[in-house]
């Protein structure tokens, strides 16, 4: 049985986390291996411009599989062994999908926790249903945020935020979680999925080179200097200014009509 479910729907492809038997727990399973074949897939496809992420049933992730949790200390594992788990295990989940040049919009159809959060928190927008919830928990087992989540939350919700999340463990409403700018929508249950793909339909209205690049530069621009950035930026816009969907969006602007982009 697979983890990942995908429905194509146009330009946009639905992923659905669907083992709701263990709340779509990230571990203990081939939840990331999936993920990073999905990455490349879509990365290879240019015809995909925008992806919607989200869970089957009531759940949108738990994180890591607690119970699975239990051999670490029952079958005695070193640190060492541990160590090379987790690099070669749940941290290729961001390293693939955070650095994906295609637009995810992650659907929160109910609790992220701890992965799951870090999950959503590796996406570019997040839309809650009015059951969501969201917490970095994983002080609350014991643990330190093994996915990334450290640099991710930060970044999303700022350092007082994301410290005070991770340091109480406690979880946000989707409410809270609109009001500290975790996810930039929060609606009914029953029109999560519609007003995701109203969205994915808006992204996927436009060039999908020029999204990939858009993407690229804001992943770009967190890290680099401004000098840095716009180097990227020029060469970027200097490849945009040749493709044939900028001629046409120009020649669409003049003529005062809708742009029909390739």
């Amino acid at each position: 049985m697979s983890f990942l479910n995908k429905n194509r729907i146009g330009a946009v492809l639905v992923l659905t986390m669907d083992h709701p038997e263990t709340r779509n727990a990230l571990t203990g399973n081939t939840a990331v291996e999936e993920f990073v074949q999905a990455c490349a897939e879509i990365q290879a496809d240019r015809s995909i411009r925008v992806v919607v992420l989200t869970g089957e049933g009531p759940v949108f992730s738990s994180g890591g599989n607690v119970k699975d949790m239990q051999r670490y200390f029952q079958q005695k594992l070193s640190p060492d062994t541990i160590r090379e788990e987790y690099r070669n295990g749940i941290q290729r989940l961001p390293k693939a999908l955070y650095n994906l040049d295609v637009p995810v919009i992650a659907a929160v159809n109910g609790p992220a926790i701890g992965a799951g959060m870090d999950l959503s928190c590796m996406c570019d927008i997040r839309i809650a249903s009015e059951k969501a919830t969201f917490a970095e928990s994983f002080v609350r087992v014991g643990i330190v945020p093994g996915d990334g989540g450290a640099w991710l939350l930060p970044r999303t919700v700022g350092r007082s935020k994301a410290a005070e999340m991770a340091f109480t463990g406690e979880a946000l409403n989707a409410h809270e979680a609109l009001a500290c700018g975790l996810v930039s929508r929060v609606v009914a249950a029953d029109e999560l999925m519609p007003a995701a793909l109203a969205l994915a339909g808006k992204i996927a209205a436009n060039p999908g080179g020029v999204l990939r690049m858009t993407k690229r530069l804001l992943r770009e621009g967190e890290s680099a200097s401004l000098e840095s950035l716009l180097e990227v930026s020029a060469a970027y816009q200097a490849i945009a200014h040749m493709e044939p969907d900028h001629h046409e969006a120009v020649r669409a602007f003049v003529e005062k009509r809708a742009p029909k982009f390739s």
